[in-house]
């Protein structure tokens, strides 16, 4: 299933502090938000805040789910997250393997 709309399926990007991301990942699974999350270690990052640049070592969350989940996706990560701004960025997936994108229909609860 593909087309210049997209397929109705979304990856999310999240950043959390080293060692929260797994914690993060387990939630957006378990209340099936997600069909699946990597967590890549070893991120550093550098940006921006309080009108200083900082820099933390991070982890960053891949997540696939749908587009319809987006918005309880982010109100969850909210309540859950560490940081009073966590980046929440969806992107949409404009094609792939069908069965894959199909498990991912599957596996999401949105409602």
């Amino acid at each position: 299933m593909s087309s210049s709309t997209g397929t109705g399926k979304i990856v999310i990007i999240i950043t959390a502090p080293k060692g929260e991301g797994k914690r993060i990942a387990r939630a957006l699974v378990e209340s099936r938000l997600a069909a699946c999350v990597n967590i890549v270690q070893g991120l550093t990052s550098l940006y921006w805040w309080q009108g200083e640049i900082q820099e933390d070592q991070e982890e960053l969350l891949i997540v696939k789910t749908r587009m319809d989940a987006l918005n309880k996706l982010i109100d969850e990560v909210k309540k859950i997250h560490p940081y009073s701004v966590p980046e929440i960025v969806a992107l949409p997936i404009l094609g792939g393997n069908p069965d894959y994108l199909k498990w991912v229909d599957d596996e999401v609860r949105s409602s």
